[in-house]
């Protein structure tokens, strides 16, 4: 651009001036054209941002609703199909259509934690390839109708269905005590009580009944069978009572028992034992059982 500065003279005549100044104000050359090809990259660049921006949205198919199969309702978020977290889920409840289960899938394991307002884990449950751990101060399981099945804590294990039923070939192994009402095999199955290397002792305060039904009772002790009451009487009522086993005396002289003795039973149930003889040795009215 050039300025050009004219003098009015008398006579309205102009004079151009002797000395002429000229001013170039802008950009050229080089400077002009390094402006107009950062433009034209600014331009490209927007351009193709906005093109990303569009095959983004068509992707990840944003709509009003949501993401994907992510969708905005009005209770949370809802999710179709499978999803995959790489990162730890913060929710207050999970759960899944009524038409269709909830699955959650690892290939290392599924660990659900419950916190404290101090951030400390309170309950845990951990579902692993090999084992499926439950940490926490109790464990309950219960019914559908809100009875109690089984419950655990430290002090006991509660199991409150009407039948605890093990099937396995090997039965059930107590280490210590075990306390129940009714110890009942399956039917036509027999019931077994066994302890191999120490004794089994059977104990109830208002007595211990044995029954089968349809079969034979049958004990057995690699040492000594003790039957004792301390107030009460031991009753044996059958219609024969043997004791196979027992050794049989032979005639012998008079005086002479052979180291053998005869069984005797008082009036009033009281066992004793006599030196056998030829015929029986027992007296009704002996001193033992006054």
């Amino acid at each position: 651009m050039v300025r050009e500065q004219y003098l009015t003279t008398q006579g309205n005549s102009l004079q151009r001036p002797e000395n002429q100044y000229v001013y170039k104000i802008g950009i050229y050359g080089w400077r002009k054209r390094c402006l107009y090809l950062f433009v034209l990259l600014l331009l490209i660049i927007l351009v193709v941002n906005f093109a990303l921006t569009i095959w983004i949205l068509k992707v990840m198919w944003f709509s009003t609703d949501g993401m994907g199969h992510l969708r905005v309702t009005e209770n949370g978020l809802r999710l179709e199909g499978e999803s995959e977290f790489l990162f730890p889920l913060y929710a207050k409840e999970i759960r899944s259509r009524t038409d269709s289960p909830l699955l959650v899938d690892s290939s290392q394991n599924v660990t659900v934690n419950a916190r404290n307002s101090s951030g400390q884990v309170t309950g845990r449950l951990t579902v692993g390839p090999r084992t499926v751990q439950a940490h926490g101060k109790h464990f309950e399981i219960n019914s559908n109708s809100g009875r109690l099945l089984f419950s655990a804590d430290e002090e006991e294990v509660v199991v409150g269905a009407d039948k605890l039923r093990v099937t396995g070939p090997e039965g059930a192994l107590f280490e210590h005590s075990v306390e129940t009402p009714v110890v009942r095999a399956q039917p036509f199955k027999e019931l077994r009580l066994e302890s191999p290397t120490r004794s089994l002792s059977m104990d109830a305060p208002k007595g211990v009944q044995i029954k089968a039904r349809a079969g034979n009772i049958e004990g057995s002790s690699q040492m000594d069978i003790i039957f004792h009451t301390s107030e009460g009487m031991i009753l044996l009522d059958a219609e024969t009572v043997k004791l196979p086993k027992l050794p049989q005396g032979i005639q012998g002289g008079s005086g002479i028992s052979q180291g053998l003795y005869e069984v005797c039973v008082c009036p009033d149930g009281k066992l004793y034992r006599s030196v056998a003889g030829e015929g029986s040795t027992c007296q009704e009215y002996s001193r033992v059982c006054q």
